[in-house]
């Protein structure tokens, strides 16, 4: 039976807003993700040249590049295919006009048209997020929503592990190695690179959510959201091999995450009694 394909309903533009404006770059990605912003920042010039060419903005060009090409300028923008000669590998034979050796501009403008920027008008934060999501596919949302896709979310407190390893192949166990097209739009903004975007920025208070549960302030509470259960999540999930939800629900997996790092599980846990 197909699979019904998502539209921009008002209930998903909410879903997108939320994850995004609650999201979080994993401290110890930081590093990477900046490399990456510092690359499509560097780059502003030549991403205009195609954005206005669209009238798409500019760091939606950019961020697309470091998806899809991984910022080099030597490649097509359609498969890393090299700009000496068309593409090889689908979709093949682009650009079609023109004779090689081909410009990135001139390759960029024929991936993204192919890909239908051109014709799409909602550049709001939902309006991205969509975009790119169903140009990476609907099957996270549509086999594993238990997962949000990794294509968005990687390197961030929204997403954890699960991935497509392979077409149609799933691995619950996985984890992206890419930094996700949500994160580095999030420290774009983050930086003031787009335009009218504006949300709380402020770091979650690692070091008062360890005092508290370590006091016992936080304790286990795995059907209800605690002020400050996001924050300890988020100091769990610096430490290897662990990998939290940061829901601010402080249930068996956090406690058990508690209990790896520190010897004990949270306060209250049925299992200490």
């Amino acid at each position: 039976m197909p699979v019904a394909k998502p539209t921009l309903t008002p209930a998903l533009r909410n879903e997108y807003q939320s994850l995004f404006d609650t999201c979080q770059i994993r401290p110890e990605k930081r590093a990477i993700v900046q490399k990456a912003v510092d690359g499509i920042i560097s780059a502003r010039a030549r991403y205009v040249n195609v954005a206005e060419e669209l009238n798409v903005p500019w760091y939606v060009v950019g961020v697309i590049h470091n998806m899809e090409g991984s910022l080099n300028f030597a490649t097509h923008l359609h498969n890393g295919d090299p700009l000496s000669a068309r593409t090889v590998q689908v979709p093949a034979g682009r650009p079609h006009k023109g004779s090689p050796p081909f410009t990135w501009e001139v390759s960029a403008v024929d991936a993204l048209t192919l890909q239908g920027y051109d014709s799409w008008a909602d550049w709001s934060i939902p309006g991205m997020l969509f975009k790119w999501e169903r140009y990476n596919g609907w099957g996270y949302r549509n086999f594993h929503p238990e997962v949000k896709s990794p294509y968005l979310w990687s390197f961030t407190n929204q997403y954890s592990r699960g991935k497509y390893v392979k077409d149609g192949i799933w691995d619950p166990d996985a984890v992206s190695k890419q930094v996700g097209a949500a994160c580095v739009l999030r420290r774009l903004a983050e930086l003031g690179e787009l335009d009218g975007v504006e949300f709380d920025t402020t770091e979650p208070d690692l070091a008062g959510a360890l005092a508290d549960a370590e006091s016992g302030a936080l304790r286990y509470a795995p059907d209800v959201v605690t002020p400050g259960g996001i924050a300890l999540q988020a100091f769990l999930n610096t430490f290897p091999g662990i990998f939290l939800r940061e829901d601010g629900k402080l249930g068996p997996r956090t406690s058990d995450a508690y209990r790896l790092v520190f010897g004990h599980y949270l306060s209250g846990d049925p299992r200490t009694d």
